[in-house]
């Protein structure tokens, strides 16, 4: 079963409104301890995101980076922020948003992404926000109870192969399997499907076969 941000996220809605003052913001930040707060409008729905960078933008009171000198329109929207005075001056768009549908494996490849630590979470009908997911919140599914992930991997592999054949040893998010298959082929795509259940670190086989399918046979 795919652990999906419903099932890891924060119910707290880290945001600040579009008028909140650069003190408000930065208050903010200290008092959940995050590096980065979502801006939402009068209906609650994200409109962008205020991260350290930016607040440090107005107390250095120029635009950073080579990358800045490069790009005219980047340098433009950093000396925008470092001007402002408001959430709605100070942020960045468009915001990177979640639903708590979101599979926790596309959470964490949007974070590694755009270079994040923290996703607004919303609802998929209204667009407000619900919720926060942080990076430590999708690595509790490494966490998950063996038993969980035994009893996923065990229905993963009856859609594979004859699970009386083979034997499954978990230990920290590593998992052994250990048996034998009929074809060659089936190998590849169990792997591969074990290795896509929540908690699993990565996969390792000892696994025989009786018939070699992938061999490819003479041209004559």
């Amino acid at each position: 079963m795919s652990v999906t941000v419903r099932d890891v996220m924060g119910r707290v809605a880290i945001a600040v409104q579009e008028d909140a003052g650069f003190a408000d913001i930065a208050a903010a930040m200290e008092r959940y301890r995050v590096g980065a707060v979502a801006v939402i409008d009068a209906e609650r729905r994200p409109v962008g995101v205020v991260s350290e960078d930016d607040l440090l933008l107005r107390e250095t009171g120029a635009p950073g980076g080579p990358g800045a000198l490069l790009d005219p329109g980047r340098r433009r929207r950093e000396h925008r922020k470092a001007l402002g005075v408001t959430a709605a001056e100070i942020m960045s768009t468009p915001p990177v948003t979640v639903t708590p549908g979101t599979p926790v494996r596309v959470a964490a490849r949007l974070m590694h992404e755009k270079r994040i630590k923290q996703l607004p979470v919303i609802d998929p009908v209204t667009g407000r926000i619900v919720g926060t997911v942080h990076q430590s919140d999708l690595l509790r599914i490494f966490n998950r109870p063996v038993e969980d992930i035994r009893a996923d991997i065990a229905e993963v592999i009856g859609h594979q192969a004859d699970p009386e054949c083979l034997d499954v040893l978990i230990e920290c998010g590593m998992v052994t399997i250990r048996g034998r298959v009929h074809r060659r082929s089936q190998i590849s795509h169990l792997v591969e499907a074990v290795r896509a259940v929540e908690g699993v670190i990565g996969v390792t086989t000892e696994i025989t076969f009786a018939k070699n399918d992938l061999v490819v046979p003479p041209l004559h």
